[in-house]
């Protein structure tokens, strides 16, 4: 082959190469041209090395990032950063039932021939669901973030309610751990997780008895199960709410009480993530969020938490303090319909689930009895915003407690030492 031509060849060649690296973009036609170049070497030795080389792709100039000059957004910008790497995903996996097409009997056997022809006819194959063994399957998911540097993580009980599961730490940089449950609160929707790591960096908790309306709430959380440490900003929008939540899947509920409300988005798969103020401190547990509702969602103050951390790394377990009573929280409607002088307090009324006063609790030991009414414990009045339950929760193992009790129409003072309430 004459070499002028050949040289001319490799020109239009390497032009018509780089065109097309031009116009198209540097990572697939680069390598076209390194293709010809070695293609080349094999029909002429030493062309490829003679200086001729493959344009290489400039380095991407690095991207400056976004500065705000807003002093609010700033605030928020660090304190995600400050946090983000403290807020983990919690997977749930279960054994699932495998569900396969097994051979089943002719459901129309025992018709005459003559009519089987009218429902396939006998050489028909019938087919039933059958169980083929289980296999480990996701079926869920929540979030969760780091109380300690040796691996306790705090996350809603509700996301780790069942016993059977099991349950897989996701941490913000990707590693991924065992996750055991060591305790679930019997009264307050948490529970505390235990991996086995060592130099985590625990979030800093705050003071939620603190908090304003308005104030900044940020939250993160494993958003739908899929989108981790998605971040939501809103405010704190009502403090002290009292709601009834479902799982949306066994249709079990319970009420929780002295909640945080928040503007900041929480979806389903942020329940156990952070609500955090602007300093990046934990002020709530995110829990539930209102259906048919846009930006409303509930939180438990971090106040309520600190109890059941303390336990944990003091003891292993939760221990709940206990009266014993089982009531109906007193408004006006009840009390126009029970006939009673007051309108607010803790009716003390057995139920479906068992008697007003449990044997040999603290109520029955100081003396409490049924159709009593509590209407103070420690000198604060119970209402709507200050139920029974959250006073009690105020409250420590061990400690004794004043009642001021309506028994009769008249008022009469009790004292009760609290005792631990069983756990699982």
């Amino acid at each position: 082959m004459d070499k002028k031509f050949l040289s001319q060849l490799i020109v239009v060649a390497f032009v018509a190469a780089s065109v097309s690296f031009l116009v198209s973009g540097p990572v697939v036609h680069a390598n076209v041209i390194t293709d010809f170049l070695h293609q080349l070497e094999t029909l002429v030795p030493g062309v490829a090395n003679s200086g001729m080389t493959a344009p290489t792709a400039s380095s991407t100039p690095a991207v400056a990032q976004y500065q705000s000059t807003d002093v609010h957004e700033q605030a928020v910008i660090a304190a995600v950063k400050k946090t983000s790497q403290s807020v983990v995903s919690v997977i749930i996996s279960k054994d699932v039932p495998i569900i396969e097409q097994c051979p089943a009997a002719n459901p129309f056997g025992d018709l005459p021939p003559e009519f089987q022809q009218f429902f396939g006819g006998s050489g028909t194959q019938y087919t039933q669901p059958c169980q083929k063994g289980t296999q480990k399957q996701e079926v869920g998911g929540g979030s969760g973030f780091i109380i300690s540097s040796d691996g306790l993580i705090l996350t809603n009980k509700h996301v780790v309610s069942d016993t059977q599961a099991e349950y897989t730490v996701f941490t913000n940089d990707g590693k991924k751990y065992t996750a055991k449950v060591l305790a679930r609160d019997p009264v307050q929707d948490l529970a505390v997780l235990k991996i086995d790591a060592v130099g985590l960096t625990p979030l800093q908790l705050g003071d939620s008895d603190g908090i304003q309306l308005g104030q900044t709430a940020i939250a993160i959380g494993n958003a739908l199960g899929e989108f981790r440490n998605t971040v939501s900003v809103g405010v704190v929008s009502g403090l002290s709410r009292s709601i009834t939540a479902s799982d949306g899947f066994t249709g079990s509920s319970e009420s929780l009480s002295g909640l945080i409300q928040t503007g900041a988005a929480i979806n389903p798969g942020n329940s156990g993530g952070p609500l955090l103020n602007l300093q990046g401190e934990v002020i709530g547990v995110n829990t539930a969020v209102a259906s048919g509702a846009q930006n409303i969602g509930f939180s438990i103050p971090i106040n309520d938490a600190k109890r059941d951390i303390a336990s944990v790394e003091k003891t292993g377990t939760i221990q709940v303090p206990f009266l014993g009573v089982r009531y109906i929280q007193l408004d006006s409607t009840i009390a126009k319909q029970e006939n009673l002088s007051v309108q607010n307090g803790a009716l003390v009324r057995g139920d479906s689930t068992g008697p007003a006063v449990v044997s040999g609790s603290p109520a029955d030991k100081a003396g409490l009895q049924a159709e009593d009414i509590i209407t103070k414990v420690d000198g604060t009045a119970i209402d709507q915003d200050h139920t029974l339950g959250s006073l009690i929760q105020k409250h420590n193992v061990g400690d004794t407690i004043t009642l001021t009790v309506l028994r009769k129409g008249k008022t009469i003072t009790l004292t009760a030492t609290l005792e631990a309430q069983k756990t699982s």
